[in-house]
């Protein structure tokens, strides 16, 4: 893997070199844990002219979930008691190599931090390195694809297991817990964010945060987790009637966000438009009446956060390239009903591949449980 992340630094080192920048510091910490395996809390990785460098506040601990550092990486922590911070101590690093410029993440630096950058090396110009590295990190390798489906096979094991259980009379919060002590016992790291469950009035809602309601004949069940995986992290939503009988409205509106959901999925091939994927999933609950209170996007990429670009949304540029995992997760919320979300993680795998990558399995058919 040395190779890989040695490969990716020398990608960004390119388009610095380009901008005229002598050197780069990446502070977030997933674009940190891209560039070089781990991002140890605090950490920052500077990319110099000469060499590369991780600074971290305290000693990375071993086998920690914030990944294992390359080895090929210089590492340089800071003294005990120091206190400082590790961006102020790179910019004095490259100050005394004598470079004259620094491109920096400015949407990740806060005001202060910034002007902390500047005065530890007042000659050195500070550059805006935008969300270069963020842009670099769309396009996965199969290194990092075959995690993302480690991730969905961990999701889609805790879901399944969920479902053989007595469901009725439980709360949405204590289901909550237990998918996600699921999902670490199949391995996951934890969960790739807090886990959503919905029943009833709350079903179908993409904001909705597990309460103390319990689960009763009739519902419907809205459940939305993810595992994260060696940092890598994936996205399945399923929709379930709570009872032997659905009752007709429930069939109806499920049927139709299954078959919003199925065009957004069929249209996941290279040179697609993200907005043209959000218009294929869209366009049907629209038709069917369901304009208002639509989510804003339709699904977002996912990789080492949870909610990364390309966004699939109606006003977002750009298209769809081979090996870019995204989710597809269209929903509607009837008010005082309950409604449906259907989520699935996908690849975008050209035609002659077989077409988009499946990686969320567990089944979408409308189970009574």
């Amino acid at each position: 893997m040395s190779q890989v992340y040695a490969a990716r630094r020398a990608r960004l080192r390119d388009r610095c070199s380009a901008a005229g920048d002598a050197a780069a510091l990446i502070s977030r910490p997933a674009n940190v844990r891209y560039l070089a395996g781990g991002a140890p809390p605090g950490a920052v990785l500077l990319l110099g002219p000469d060499e590369d460098v991780l600074l971290c506040p305290r000693t990375p601990v071993p086998e920690s979930t914030a990944g294992h550092v390359d080895d090929e990486l210089r590492l340089t922590v800071l003294p005990a008691g120091h206190g400082g911070d590790p961006a102020v101590a790179a910019v004095g690093v490259l100050a005394r190599s004598g470079a004259d410029s620094l491109a920096v993440e400015e949407h990740h630096l806060t005001v202060a931090r910034h002007r902390a950058l500047g005065s530890a090396a007042p000659g050195l110009r500070l550059a805006d390195l935008g969300t270069a590295v963020e842009h670099q990190r769309i396009v996965k390798d199969e290194e990092e694809i075959a995690c993302l489906r480690i991730a969905a096979e961990i999701a889609d094991q805790a879901l399944g297991e969920l479902l053989e259980s007595i469901l009725v009379g439980r709360t949405e919060r204590h289901l909550a817990l237990e998918l996600e002590r699921r999902l670490v016992d199949h391995g996951a790291d934890g969960p790739a964010f807090p886990t959503a469950v919905a029943t009833g009035p709350h079903s179908g809602r993409p904001d909705h945060r597990p309460s103390d309601r319990r689960v009763e004949e009739g519902d419907f069940l809205s459940v939305t987790l993810g595992a994260d995986y060696r940092g890598y992290r994936c996205l399945i939503g399923r929709t379930f009637v709570i009872g032997t009988s659905p009752a007709d409205w429930q069939i109806d509106l499920y049927e139709l966000v299954f078959g919003a959901q199925r065009a957004g999925r069929e249209v996941l091939v290279p040179g697609k438009g993200y907005r043209d994927v959000d218009r294929a999933a869209r366009q049907p609950l629209e038709a069917a009446g369901h304009s208002e209170g639509l989510a804003p996007r339709t699904g977002h990429g996912v990789g080492l956060e949870i909610d990364e670009d390309p966004q699939i949304a109606p006003a977002t540029m750009g298209k769809l390239d081979a090996c870019v995992p995204v989710t597809v997760g269209p929903g509607v919320h009837l008010p005082g009903r309950g409604g449906v979300r259907i989520d699935d993680t996908l690849v975008v795998r050209p035609e002659a591949d077989g077409g988009p990558e499946l990686l969320t399995i567990t089944t979408k058919e409308l189970l009574a449980l």
